[in-house]
Formats: C-alpha cells, sequence, structure tokens
C-alpha cells in the first residue's frame, strides 16, 4: 500500500500539507534537525537558508535508513520567529518544492521561545514511512 492523504468529505484541499497520512511499511524518524553542516556551523543566519539545510540534512538522514523524500509522512516545524517564517514563505516554498518535491505530508509549524542550538531559527522533526517489498 502507498502512502495515502486523508481528506474527509466536504473539506477544502489544505495548500502545501495533508491534514493526515495513512502508510504501512517500516518507520524512519529524525531527531530535531537544524541547518547546520557536517562541521555542525551553521550555514545561514536567516531562516529561509537554514531551512535549505535542514531540508538537506533530512534527506541525508533518511537516505541512510533507505527513503526518500516521498517517504515522508509527517514533519514538525519549530520556528523562534513566527513573522520571519512568514516572510519566508516563498524562499521556503522554493527550496522545498525542490528538494522535496510535490510530497505533502501531514504538517505542523509551532513557535518556541528559543532552539537548544545558539543561531538556529528552525528545526524540524520528520517521520517517514518506507514500504514493505
Amino acid at each position: 500500500m502507498a502512502n495515502a492523504t486523508l481528506l474527509p468529505p466536504g473539506w477544502p484541499r489544505p495548500k502545501g500539507y495533508a491534514n493526515g497520512i495513512a502508510a504501512r511499511g517500516r518507520l524512519i524518524v529524525t531527531g530535531g534537525v537544524i541547518g547546520w553542516d557536517e562541521t555542525e556551523r551553521l550555514v545561514a543566519d536567516d531562516l529561509a537558508g537554514q531551512f535549505r539545510q535542514i531540508l538537506w540534512n533530512t534527506l541525508a538522514i533518511l537516505n541512510e535508513g533507505g527513503a526518500t523524500s516521498e517517504h515522508i509522512v509527517r514533519m514538525t516545524w519549530y520556528v523562534t520567529d513566527i513573522a520571519a517564517y512568514r516572510d519566508s514563505l516563498a524562499e521556503i516554498g522554493e527550496a522545498y518544492r525542490e528538494l522535496i518535491g510535490r510530497n505533502y505530508p501531514a504538517m505542523a509549524v509551532v513557535q518556541v521561545t528559543a532552539l537548544v542550538e545558539p543561531g538556529a531559527m528552525i528545526e524540524i522533526e520528520t517521520m517517514a514511512v518506507v514500504p514493505w517489498p
């Protein structure tokens, strides 16, 4: 069974995310991923730049477990500044489409007061399900 988007009858289709996903297979979960490189240095001082690096990092982690972007079923985004997030939506959308494609998993965006790593503006947790062979 491939992952299936869950949309109750009469509900409008969400833009850029899903209300729910049904999946069966092997679960792969990332920890909170931030926008640093392999030397643990933040690659950008803006939210959009950090977001792009987070996607690269997330895909690298998923690939280690045999998953690709199409297997992503859930993402939780933690941002330190919701206004900066909203101001960056065009760049975020561009990076998302470029790196993740047209897979729109269940998502939540939450503003937090701070992240553990100084300078980090966004952190993302991801869940992917790789179908059984």
